[in-house]
């Protein structure tokens, strides 16, 4: 019964992609303009030859590492402040100014004053950085605070540590928190990141072949490229929740 309607979900997953390409197609073939909207059918065919033009897996890897380097460092420094400030809560209201001016401030213009102060090269990182840290932050701090009165007065009474209170109360605690909050910060960092890159224009990046593309009217290679983008961060949200989710089966047989 359950393999039915696997199944049925599924056949409606595929037939609602094909519907939107199919709506897709027919509003290129009314515009009938390639510069305007390409089709899917010239997409799907660019796609199959973009890989071989030269320095495109460089601009891949470029764009890669130091987006994900500042997630990764976000992630790090997200959870770290998050354990501080669910320890001592002086340092939660030390923090709350800047994670609310983070949060409240438009994307764009932390990209433009960043410019200021970075090189393009390093601007995709500390833009990731930015809009993932209160992500995190946020979410494992809310984690923390739902924390069972009864798990902690039961910490108090057998007199367990910091560490055996932050593995076996918090950490189980945090878990969901910390899945969504990786969820909806690696789409945002790509998000930010890629954008950063349009706007910084460092040499070698993805973001430089979304800008060339945009002003040479190249709309087969924009919508290309755009959706090799989509595909990269799909596939790594889908495998980074994986290791997080077996991370924290290990750290229940421990």
């Amino acid at each position: 019964m359950m393999n039915s309607i696997l199944k049925s979900k599924k056949s409606q997953k595929i037939f609602s992609v094909i519907f939107a390409l199919l709506i897709w197609q027919a509003a290129a073939m009314i515009f009938n303009q390639k510069i305007l909207l390409a089709s899917p059918l010239e997409v799907i065919e660019r796609l199959t030859n973009i890989w071989t033009e030269e320095g495109f897996f460089a601009s891949l890897w470029f764009s890669f590492s130091r987006i994900a380097g500042g997630f990764i460092l976000a992630l790090i420094s997200g959870i770290l402040l998050a354990v501080m400030a669910g320890r001592f809560n002086f340092i939660e209201t030390l923090l709350w100014p800047f994670m609310v001016t983070i949060k409240s401030i438009p994307v764009a213009s932390f990209i433009i004053i960043s410019l200021v102060w970075l090189t393009s090269n390093e601007l995709s990182s500390f833009i990731s950085f930015l809009v993932v840290l209160p992500i995190i932050y946020t979410n494992v701090l809310s984690g923390i605070k739902n924390t069972d009165a009864k798990m902690a007065q039961m910490a108090d009474v057998f007199k367990l540590n910091w560490s055996k209170r932050l593995l076996y109360i918090w950490m189980p605690q945090i878990k969901p928190f910390l899945i969504s909050a990786c969820s909806v910060a690696l789409g945002f960092s790509w998000k930010s990141g890629i954008a950063a890159e349009v706007i910084g224009i460092p040499n070698g990046s993805i973001g430089e072949m979304l800008y060339e593309a945009k002003v040479y009217f190249k709309t087969v290679d924009l919508f290309s490229i755009t959706i090799i983008i989509v595909l990269i961060s799909i596939t790594l949200e889908k495998l980074f929740l994986a290791l997080i989710r077996l991370g924290f089966r290990r750290l229940e047989r421990i």
